[in-house]
């Protein structure tokens, strides 16, 4: 049997570096798919809503491959016959969307985001029929959609006719709509206009349009009007279940590349006596290590034991590896799944190279502190604020009362809530003070009110910004970041 120690290695170097996706295609290997995210890549699915690091932007990226679609083919049919484009999205692509500062440029003289996004939908169906129409600037385009109302509806009827023809549909994907706005009325404005442009899209049996969005963003009045239930009626929330979370690891594995792939692919077998299956040079999984059960927990004890320390009284590492990473709401991402699971073989590999499990105990608990660290440097890309304000925060210990963490802000910002600084959307409640910050904290999950009335915070986020508590994963220290 394989010794520990290759298996090791073999985890380190099949595991991504990297967890974010910035737009970048995918390789198919790295494609899976929790069965409750099916829905959201239907084509009538119009609005995917989730939080940082759950795949909203994965799968903007990832629907564009036709290897993906032709995988999904299975559970999507109808997706191995569409076409699929970005409206917008983290990686430039000036010719068939504005970026943040041309879209600002654009609604700072007096055109609305209605005819902007109804521009970006001209241009792309007029490049896929062969249409002449204004692109010299994209103020050229928005003036044309604006005051041609007429040959935008044909060019739209046209493009229908095109894709039925051709025997496929189209799909037009939305996504880091953040990105476009650092103050949240503008941000409402335009992710409601472009809803309303998704809306008409639906007349059109071959033309769909798919957004992705934060939470927050979608608990926002960005729905008000006329029809938006046909919208609504469509939404899913992307979210992640423990047993999602092994599966994909386990997706990652047997897909690595060269001798580590080989390696864990035959521990995949040598637990379940069945290897996984190749189609077209990917690995998939069998249907029961992709379930809670058996078959799925045995795989990860074979990587890391039976329990977090010398007996049962310190955990499982089946289900303390995901419940350390949860945030107050019982969720955990992918993102930092991944990273703990990489840093713990890393950690392994240098400080308990001759432990009999591949993973050690130990190492898996600094694998969460290094994946609340990422997940603390990813809230502070999209929340900048959140970030300068658990700086002050930094050693005291939770459970505590909300008077503790107020008199902490009160000292660092004596000017009140008012006084953060933010280049990005700022807390949506800063206008109610402290208790709205609070109130946006407990939203996004960092903090987390108990029955007695403190708050706690869970370690996926206490870890990363430095707070204490008794018997808890340690905190990261001041400047190891």
């Amino acid at each position: 049997m394989t010794d520990a120690a290759e298996i090791r290695r073999a985890i380190v170097d099949a595991l991504p570096i990297t967890t974010s996706n910035y737009g970048e295609l995918p390789d198919l290997g790295q494609v899976y798919v929790p069965p409750s995210h099916l829905r959201a890549l239907r084509l009538d699915c119009n609005l995917v809503i989730g939080a940082r690091g759950v795949g909203k932007s994965f799968w903007a990226s990832a629907l564009r491959l036709e290897g993906v679609r032709q995988q999904l083919g299975e559970s999507l049919s109808p997706l191995t016959k569409t076409d699929v484009f970005a409206g917008f999205g983290t990686q430039p692509d000036i010719e068939f969307y504005p970026d943040g500062d041309t879209f600002s440029g654009i609604l700072s003289q007096e055109r609305t985001p209605y005819d902007v996004w109804r521009a970006v939908v001209a241009r792309r169906l007029s490049a896929i029929i062969g249409l002449d129409i204004p692109k010299g600037t994209w103020k050229e385009t928005v003036d044309w959609v604006s005051k041609n109302p007429e040959p935008f509806a044909l060019l739209q009827q046209n493009a229908n006719i095109f894709f039925r023809d051709e025997g496929k549909a189209c799909l037009i994907v939305f996504d880091a709509l953040d990105r476009t706005s650092s103050d949240w009325r503008t941000m409402d404005n335009i992710v409601r206009e472009l809803l309303r442009v998704i809306l008409q899209m639906k007349a059109h049996s071959l033309l769909h349009g798919k957004v992705f969005l934060r939470e927050d963003q979608f608990h926002r009045t960005i729905t008000d009007f006329p029809d938006a239930s046909k919208l609504l009626a469509t939404r899913v929330e992307l979210s992640w279940a423990p047993h999602d979370l092994h599966g994909l690891l386990w997706q990652l594995l047997c897909n690595a590349s060269g001798k580590s792939g080989e390696c864990l692919r035959g521990v995949y077998k040598s637990v379940l006596e069945e290897a996984p299956i190749e189609q077209a040079g990917v690995w998939l999984l069998r249907e029961d290590s992709k379930r809670e059960g058996k078959a799925q927990r045995e795989l990860f004890e074979r990587l890391a034991g039976k329990w977090m320390g010398r007996d049962r009284r310190r955990g499982i590492p089946y289900t303390w590896s995901v419940s350390h990473l949860e945030d107050a709401r019982r969720h955990a991402s992918p993102r930092s799944f991944i990273a703990a699971i990489g840093t713990a073989a890393d950690v392994s590999n240098q400080r308990y190279p001759e432990h009999s499990y591949p993973l050690h105990y130990e190492s898996i608990k600094l694998g969460v502190q290094k994946a609340s660290e990422i997940r603390v440097s990813e809230m502070a890309e999209d929340y900048q604020w959140v970030k300068t304000l658990m700086e002050p925060l930094r050693g005291i210990t939770v459970p505590c009362d909300f008077s503790m963490i107020e008199e902490c802000w009160n000292t660092s910002f004596p000017q009140g809530a008012g006084d953060i600084g933010s280049n990005h959307l700022p807390p949506q409640r800063i206008e109610q003070g402290w208790q709205g910050i609070r109130e946006d904290l407990q939203g996004l999950g960092i903090f987390e009110a108990m029955k007695d009335g403190r708050l706690n915070m869970p370690d996926l986020y206490r870890v990363g910004f430095g707070l204490g508590r008794r018997g808890g994963v340690k905190p990261m220290r001041a400047g190891s970041r």
